[in-house]
């Protein structure tokens, strides 16, 4: 029992920078957090479909960001002015924000983008939780 927490929390120790990286990560990033955080779980059944979910909730890829980011600039979308702290999971309120369909080429499906602090984020729509922050 005790190996299996020291384990445990020797894997949580490696896991938080990957944790902070899929914040801005992308699939990739995603896939990689989900299959440690399911290994710490369940084993390594727990690790195949912490990365499938993990790839799944994936947004834009990392290389794709600043591209995103020119093309929302292009757009002249306004910016929402938010007075807390635009990060992941953040909800966004029911008024005064206008999401835009992200364009196919960056292969997200089902979210949304806007601007908030003049910050790119993709959202969630049905729950307008901020999913990804495009720095």
């Amino acid at each position: 029992m005790f190996k299996k927490v020291l384990l445990a929390s020797a894997v949580l120790v490696t896991i938080a920078p990957a944790a902070a990286f899929a914040q801005s990560g992308g699939a990739a990033a995603g896939a990689a957090t989900g299959a440690v955080g399911g290994a710490i779980v369940g084993g390594p059944v727990g690790a195949a479909v912490g990365g499938v979910t993990g790839a799944i909730v994936g947004g834009i890829a990392d290389q794709q960001q600043p591209e995103f980011r020119q093309y929302v600039t292009t757009q002249k979308v306004p910016s929402y002015a938010y007075k807390e702290e635009v990060r992941v999971g953040t909800v966004l309120p029911e008024s005064g924000v206008i999401y835009h369909e992200v364009p196919t080429q960056y292969k997200v499906k089902g979210y949304r983008y806007t601007v908030v602090n003049d910050t790119p984020v993709l959202v969630e729509p049905s729950s307008r939780k901020i999913v990804q922050v495009i720095r």
